[in-house]
């Protein structure tokens, strides 16, 4: 309940204070590239259930919706700006409205893709699923795009045992170091 009422203030907050260059990314996604400004892709939520999670678009339209590892060659995917979106991460900007929805939390495991069936295996096996997923996590701070799959979920049970108000705070904190050193960013 506290994380929920936190999880709502602070989206809030966020959303108030960046509404405006929210506005202005949807604008330069959709003057540099055609496609729309955001991205709707298919993600395993809490309990497996599938959502809708927005991004900004940093990928051509067209592209196939894997993990960008997979891509032959990812930055041949990218739009003008979507270098620039990924590794500055606002292109998770939108997720507010996950947040604010329910679908995710602040901090929690990343929402797995829909055919990331080996990840979404490995976390039902570990009750990771139980979890409401999180803009931000355990894995994130601690490798983000670099982790193998099964670190990460070893991470994200480890998040699963240790999950507390406190412990969410100083997730949060680490990852704004992350972002503003671009940290473990794939490009």
């Amino acid at each position: 309940m506290v994380k929920r009422l936190f999880d709502l203030s602070l989206a809030l907050c966020a959303g108030l204070f960046l509404a405006l260059p929210i506005l202005l990314i949807a604008l330069l996604v959709r003057l540099t590239s055609q496609g729309p400004a955001l991205y709707w892709s298919d993600r395993v939520g809490r309990n497996n259930s599938v959502f809708k999670m927005p991004k900004f678009r940093s990928m051509r339209t067209g592209t196939p919706a894997v993990a960008t590892h997979l891509l032959k060659d990812p930055a041949a995917h990218l739009t003008p700006v979507g270098s620039f979106l990924r590794q500055t991460s606002l292109d998770e900007l939108p997720q507010l409205w996950s947040i604010l929805k329910g679908d995710m939390s602040f901090v929690g495991p990343r929402p797995a893709l829909f055919n990331q069936e080996d990840l979404i295996v490995l976390r039902t096996a570990a009750r990771v699923h139980e979890l409401t997923p999180g803009l931000t996590g355990w894995a994130q701070i601690n490798g983000r795009d670099e982790l193998p799959i099964p670190e990460k979920v070893k991470l994200d049970a480890e998040y699963l045992r240790r999950r507390s108000f406190g412990f969410d705070l100083r997730i949060l904190w680490l990852t704004a170091l992350r972002v503003v050193r671009r940290d473990g960013v794939s490009h």
